[in-house]
């Protein structure tokens, strides 16, 4: 193997390569868990004929159907476009109807398919049983005290977010960036 590519995931838990890892940012670790949290569960979708991002929408409709496209965009940290795209895949795939809303006719409302509100019982479970292969060997003490960092870290990010915003700074679109 070349210095270019990436070992397969079964060599990710080998404790020398590991090892590699005990001197990065606390960031960089969290990008490459999410990143396998993530590819543990599109394994897990795949037998399903489900992708990822069709998964993302669905946990947010499961919780609230009805949603615009632009509060769905929102939940999920997409562009609108990008939702846009992937909301027209899962009307042609059978997940979801999208419709007028009564309180504003140009608004196009989601809503789940009896198809894609049966899922949930199906996939549901699929996450779950991601998580607990992530979290195997970790005590119930350390579980809590993970889930109370990562809540601290997200509520430092936001305010720190927020304050950005307050000075008027905002992200740039990736479109707007040269190089």
């Amino acid at each position: 193997m070349t210095g270019s590519e990436e070992a397969p995931a079964a060599d990710c838990a080998a404790p020398d390569r590991l090892a590699a890892f005990r001197d990065e940012r606390i960031a960089h670790l969290v990008r490459l868990c999410a990143r396998g949290f993530n590819r543990a569960l599109s394994l897990r979708l795949a037998a399903r004929n489900v992708s990822f991002g069709q998964w993302v929408f669905l946990r947010i409709l499961w919780q609230e159907d009805g949603l615009t496209q632009r509060e769905l965009s929102n939940r999920a940290s997409l562009t609108e476009p990008t939702a846009h795209a992937a909301l027209l895949r899962m009307e042609r795939s059978g997940l979801v109807t999208r419709r007028a809303g009564d309180d504003d006719r140009r608004q196009r409302r989601v809503f789940l398919s009896e198809r894609g509100r049966a899922l949930r019982a199906e996939l549901e479970p699929l996450a779950i049983e991601a998580n607990e292969v992530a979290l195997a060997g970790l005590d119930a003490g350390q579980r809590e005290a993970l889930r109370a960092a990562l809540l601290g870290i997200l509520n430092n990010l936001q305010a720190d977010e927020a304050a950005h915003g307050a000075r008027g700074l905002r992200i740039p679109s990736t479109r707007s960036w040269s190089g």
